[in-house]
């Protein structure tokens, strides 16, 4: 399976914050015998993890989480509407009058639609007007309680995801779809495990799809008690800026790169690490735009806690609209990372690990 075609079927992959085993299973597929596997209860991923007494190398973990953003039902009301929940933040203006699938007690994704208000029914007074996501529906095309329950099976509990076909411009080298954050990060994973598999590396590479991120990392914490680490790089989606900021003030954006997070408001990035990857990447003529973010977290905001301090980076691919039913990356910025993650595997030592 070629990266292209690795990209398009993670991001249609449903799953969102507790309901990830579609990705799971994905992943288990594409790895194939590669690489040992294996899962556990909070349905963490792990590609390639070795047991503490058993190693004879430092090792590197790979982080992705591959949760999405996406609704829960929460209640049924009598026209057979359903109220719903947001899992994993989202910006109410987003919401409306977009596509969606259910998820039925019988396994099925059932389609339907977020709820507006037609033009001909708003006042002037709220003309233009954001509705709170409190007083959105999601429509299944029912008119009645006993409908959607009896007949489409959908019940309280029941996981909602964004109705998005992922799908790739051969003349922009772009691909828009759902879920860029984070099962990018995910493909990530893949494509550089796969490609290093034969490899004689220094350190021993152990990727983690990790769950819940959107929902307070929870994943991310179960993983690092299991995998301990001695670096781990976290790959992200993280928002793209360049489509409402100036060429200077841009720090993510489509075509410039890899980026790496100096700072977010739950972590400072290991500097020494820091230094390491600027030098792998101009020794390597690997594209990197860097970033300082006032706001936002990820994984690392857990992981570079544990086990007395974990030297922890995040390196994403920008996502324009993340956190919406549609997103646009660059195939550039994604062959631009892996070839980063693979140089960094590839030069890193346990002298250079204890430096950090």
């Amino acid at each position: 399976m070629n990266s292209i075609e690795l990209i398009k079927r993670f991001s249609d992959a449903n799953g969102v914050s507790g309901f990830e085993d579609e990705v799971a299973q994905l992943a288990k597929e594409i790895i194939g015998n590669d690489y040992p596997v294996c899962e556990d209860k909070i349905r963490n991923l792990y590609i390639n993890n070795i047991e503490k007494e058993k190693r004879t190398k430092p090792v590197v973990m790979l982080d992705a989480h591959s949760d999405e953003v996406g609704f829960m039902v929460q209640s049924i009301e009598p026209n057979g509407l359903l109220k719903f929940i947001a899992l994993g933040g989202w910006s109410n203006q987003q919401i409306p009058a977009h596509k969606v699938r259910v998820l039925n007690r019988d396994g099925e994704y059932v389609e339907g639609i977020i709820s507006s208000i037609p033009p001909h029914f708003t006042s002037k007074a709220d003309a233009g007007k954001v509705t709170d996501m409190k007083d959105m529906f999601i429509d299944v095309g029912t008119t009645s309680y006993e409908e959607t329950v009896n007949d489409f099976k959908i019940g309280v509990g029941a996981p909602v995801v964004p109705d998005v076909e992922c799908s790739y411009n051969e003349k922009s080298r772009m691909f828009l779809g759902k879920a860029f954050d984070d099962r990018v990060g995910c493909a990530v994973i893949v494509d550089v495990m796969k490609e290093l598999k034969d490899k004689d590396l220094d350190v021993t590479l152990t990727g983690v799809l990790s769950t819940q991120e959107e929902e307070g990392c929870r994943g991310a914490v179960v993983a690092t008690q299991k995998v301990m680490p001695d670096v781990a790089i976290v790959l992200e989606g993280p928002p793209a800026d360049d489509n409402f900021r100036g060429a200077y003030r841009s720090q993510g954006a489509l075509r410039k790169g890899a980026q790496v997070r100096h700072i977010d408001p739950t972590m400072i990035a290991n500097p020494r690490l820091v230094r390491f990857i600027q030098k792998i990447a101009m020794e390597n003529n690997i594209k990197i735009q860097e970033t300082v973010r006032e706001s936002g977290g990820t994984n690392a905001s857990k992981i570079h806690l544990e086990n007395g301090g974990i030297p922890t980076i995040v390196i994403g691919i920008p996502v324009r609209y993340t956190h919406s039913h549609y997103g646009f990356i660059s195939y550039d910025d994604y062959i631009e990372t892996v070839k980063l993650v693979k140089a960094i595997a590839e030069n890193i030592t346990k002298d250079i690990i204890d430096s950090f």
